[in-house]
């Protein structure tokens, strides 16, 4: 086997990607890029873009391999393209949405596709056996909508998908389509990047002793027990990931990211103040603590893309997972302004980083997302959350448009299931042509789709006032 996975560009996955390896199963780790079009886009051409692609970035036709008599992952990369794009007809699409029983709410067709795919989980490998099980980590399917138009959704692992991968992966493969048959600009690669920890800076995997590392578990499990969460809906059910999305206009959109750009912060610190903001209000309802040690303790979960990190610098071509987590956790009384908490929640984050722990810490926090995940029950009501929210540190930014009016892309959403281990909300943004466009994930029914669309309108509305502030 070993000879395979070195002659095909494969290796055994990172310590990183191993904890994806054991959230999947759970439901948190299944990457989703849903792309709505206004015309058939016809399987051949897909079939063939899809299959450049593979040829360009070989991580993409590779599999996922659990040895379970070694509890050991591998990524295989297969010598040839091979994509298998599952077509449902009209008649299928009204059957495979309808059964998640959302058809009476308010939710586009390519919002119901998003939520089907964040839900279907071909990697949850069967426990029991000694038997090896594989597959891949791109799965492909077309939908044929009611309105006349077709939806295109990938599916792939979250070991191979990161979001800087997905945005990559919409970018190459629309521009591949959009090409003639057989013509490419790109270099095939011959196999896949290394994981994260090989290539990270030296000095970071070695920096803290047995004792360090000690304190620091000590340190995130305490002050994970004193954080305060959304109320809990429905605790003991079977979750799925459902999605609501908050988009402001580029009025808003351009107010905000200028004074993001006057203060010296970023849009991420905005994001989170809004959701902290808005879940002590909800939590409290707006009442001001007066006592020094009252209060509501919030975790917020920063998401960094290394590429530009590591040793050697990747690129944004390489494709994989090479994003880290910075917990920081922040005390709210209700006197807080947003401005002032969107700069108090970056200044922790742009000091967690000059630390290096977004490095430093990967260690530990992947030890104890696994140790969640083993045992649910450290966990308040043993709902594997691990902070309030989610951000990502710097937005996408869409900038092919020309690509996505060739092939009649009217819309697209992208996102991440957090069904398993995760925050109550994970925020996805995009700045789309000036205007912010979040997707933003969470588990149902521990969270209603109601209290958190209720949620995600009271953010909007902070924004839009933050907005207003921005002079």
């Amino acid at each position: 086997m070993m000879e395979m996975l070195n002659g095909g560009g494969g290796r055994p996955v990172g310590n990183t990607e191993c904890s994806w390896c054991r959230a999947v199963p759970g439901g948190t780790g299944i990457a989703v890029l849903t792309i709505l079009l206004s015309k058939n886009p016809g399987v051949p051409l897909l079939q063939r873009a899809l299959e450049k692609l593979q040829d360009l970035q070989p991580i993409l036709r590779s599999k996922l391999r659990h040895v379970k008599s070694t509890s050991s992952y591998h990524l295989v990369v297969q010598s040839s393209p091979s994509v298998h794009i599952n077509v449902f007809d009209l008649a299928a699409s009204r059957r495979i949405l309808g059964a998640d029983g959302l058809e009476g709410e308010d939710r586009s067709s390519l919002h119901l596709v998003l939520e089907h795919e964040l839900n279907c989980n071909s990697w949850d490998f069967h426990e029991g056996t000694n038997k090896e099980e594989e597959e891949r980590v791109l799965h492909a399917s077309v939908y044929e909508l009611p309105e006349g138009k077709w939806a295109l959704a990938l599916r792939l692992h979250v070991v191979a998908c990161d979001r800087r991968t997905a945005v990559s992966v919409l970018e190459e493969l629309l521009v591949l389509a959009a090409q003639e048959e057989g013509v490419t600009n790109e270099e095939t690669r011959q196999g896949i990047q290394p994981c994260i920890e090989d290539v990270m800076p030296s000095g970071y995997l070695c920096r803290k002793g047995l004792l360090g590392r000690g304190v620091n578990l000590l340190n995130y499990s305490m002050s994970s027990l004193r954080l305060s969460n959304l109320k809990f809906d429905n605790a003991g059910s079977p979750r799925a990931s459902r999605v609501v999305r908050m988009t402001l206009s580029a009025e808003h959109t351009t107010k905000i990211l200028s004074k993001c750009r006057t203060r010296g912060i970023k849009l991420c610190g905005v994001l989170a103040a809004s959701a902290l903001l808005t879940a002590y209000d909800i939590e409290t309802g707006g009442v001001v603590s007066n006592k020094k040690r009252t209060g509501k303790k919030y975790g917020v979960v920063t998401l960094v893309d290394c590429r530009s990190l590591l040793d050697p610098p990747l690129t944004r071509r390489d494709l994989g997972f090479y994003h880290s987590a910075i917990l920081n956790t922040h005390h709210l009384k209700g006197r807080e302004t947003l401005w002032d908490t969107a700069s108090k929640a970056y200044s922790a984050l742009r000091s967690s980083k000059e630390e290096g722990k977004h490095f430093a810490d990967m260690a530990d926090l992947n030890f104890l997302m696994c140790k969640a995940i083993d045992n649910p029950g450290i966990t308040p009501s043993s709902s594997l959350r691990t902070s309030l929210v989610s951000v990502f540190e710097d937005p996408v930014t869409d900038d092919f448009r020309d690509a996505r009016a060739r092939l009649g892309v009217e819309d697209y959403m992208g996102c991440a299931s957090v069904h398993g281990i995760g925050p109550s909300l994970a925020i996805f943004d995009t700045v789309r042509e000036g205007s912010m466009d979040c997707v933003c994930v969470f588990p149902a029914p521990l969270h209603s789709t109601k209290r958190m669309q209720e949620f995600a309108d009271r953010m909007r509305a902070a924004l839009v006032d933050a907005a207003a502030a921005a002079h």
